[in-house]
């Protein structure tokens, strides 16, 4: 099992992450952080293949993924 965490308030919404995600699993939240930015979010997490193109293509180092 993969998990995906976001710091919601280090995102800026460069969206990077949501377009290399190859399973679209990524999307933009619908709130704001405390910055005033709508941040990157995983949609559906639970069918994350973990292949972390989201991580390396992130410029704040905003996602970690885990294996559980």
């Amino acid at each position: 099992m993969i998990i995906l965490k976001i710091k919601k308030d280090r995102c800026k919404g460069c969206q990077l992450c949501i377009e290399a995600c190859p399973q679209k699993k990524l999307k933009l939240s619908s709130e704001l952080n405390r910055h005033g930015t709508y941040y990157a979010m995983a949609e559906d997490a639970k069918n994350c293949i973990g292949c972390g193109l989201c991580f390396v293509v992130c410029p704040d180092a905003c996602i970690e993924i885990y294996e559980k």
